[in-house]
């Protein structure tokens, strides 16, 4: 019976670290940036950005290579810092929002690569057309927000793909295939629930 009561107590002592918390978060649009730059004749790299997305993160402490993660973006959203230039990206020679006005991102693996850094591998959807995309991937922090009642996530995310891939070929060579990637995410914690 000592024994038991024993184990018991042990047991309780022990269960914050035994149970880890499974949270979903979502995307916090003010503070999130999701970037792209590409090579511009070779004289620059351009940069843009999409201002209309959302997506959720599963997130999974005890697990990280558990963890989830999807996206879905406006693309007529991309902002450009000029009219026209936005207005041809939109068109049919690049986004052809008309036709596909969304692009997707679905996390399909996580391999944990250090403390806080991981490599995400999921399946990028753009002109109807789902390739493989790998993101380097470091976890900033998670925590009570210092200025609101809620908590809140951070990480940072870089990435490359060839537009060319996904049909999106005007341009070449002169206006870059290489696209690289840059996301700045914050995220609001929606719900938590223990696992062991």
């Amino acid at each position: 019976m000592r024994l038991i009561a024993f184990l018991f107590i042990a047991l309780m002592a022990i269960s914050p670290r035994a149970y880890a918390e499974i949270e979903t978060y979502t995307l916090e649009k003010p503070h999130t940036q999701i970037i792209f730059s590409v090579s511009h004749l070779g004289f620059s790299h351009s940069y843009g950005k999409f201002t209309d997305f959302d997506g959720t993160i599963i997130f999974d402490r005890g697990q990280p290579e558990k963890s989830k993660v999807e996206a879905v973006i406006r693309t007529a959203s991309i902002e450009m810092n000029d009219q026209k230039w936005n207005e041809h990206m939109i068109g049919k020679d690049f986004f052809n929002v008309e036709a596909f006005p969304e692009m997707t991102f679905k996390s399909i693996n996580i391999l944990k690569t250090g403390d806080k850094t991981a490599k995400l591998s999921g399946e990028l959807t753009l002109l109807g057309v789902t390739k493989p995309v790998t993101l380097d991937v470091v976890f900033n922090k998670a925590d009570k927000h210092p200025m609101k009642d809620i908590r809140m996530a951070g990480f940072s995310a870089t990435g490359k793909i060839k537009r060319s891939d996904f049909g999106m070929s005007y341009g070449l060579p002169m206006v870059g295939d290489d696209v690289n990637i840059i996301l700045e995410v914050e995220a609001i914690q929606e719900s938590a629930k223990a696992t062991n």
